[in-house]
């Protein structure tokens, strides 16, 4: 579940594309061409991408299962978390300068059967029951000093369940690892 990583230069290269995606759709309510044919940028991958303001929370978006390449993820995915997170407005051209961009290249998932299993400050983990679900990324531990109050928070805040959920037989469990990289 660990051990994968980004080059450096494709970090950079996708924190740019990252915030040149929102630059061009500021200006022109769309989204902005890109080519490459690095492999690791057209591979398959799983993204989040979260900004931040003044070490605030100002948009997170992202997806659990690779639907296309890592560049094409970043590229829409950075747009979705400055327009599309219903936690906040969209995002202005004045307040891009003050947004610190941070991307999280997700592991695959996987089941565990228990919450025992979860890896504190190691593990992200999604929450699932019925139609309800939620995701934490690993980085949310920090918040927190324990693996209950991380789940049961998780349960509550992001999946609408009970906040024991998490221990009841009938609630799936996935954890996942993430390589993150932010801006300077």
């Amino acid at each position: 579940m660990s051990g994968f990583s980004i080059s450096e230069k494709n970090q950079q290269e996708l924190l740019k594309l990252a915030r040149s995606s929102i630059s061009c759709y500021l200006d022109q309510r769309q989204y902005m061409k890109y080519e490459t044919s690095d492999p690791e940028l057209t591979a398959p991958g799983a993204v989040f991408v979260t900004l931040t303001s003044g070490g605030n929370l100002r948009g997170c978006i992202g997806t659990t299962e690779a639907r296309g390449p890592l560049w094409e993820a970043v590229l829409q995915l950075a747009c979705a978390a400055a327009f599309q997170d219903s936690r906040f407005r969209p995002l202005s051209a004045t307040e891009l300068k003050h947004v610190h961009i941070e991307i999280s290249v997700l592991s695959p998932m996987m089941r565990v059967g228990s919450h025992e299993e979860i890896q504190q400050n190691t593990h992200g983990v999604m929450v699932k029951r019925g139609r309800s679900s939620g995701l934490f990324l690993p980085q949310v531990w920090e918040h927190f000093d324990k693996r209950e109050d991380f789940l049961s928070e998780l349960c509550s805040q992001k999946a609408g369940l009970p906040r024991d959920a998490y221990k009841m037989p009938d609630t799936e469990l996935y954890v996942f690892t993430v390589f993150p990289f932010e801006e300077p």
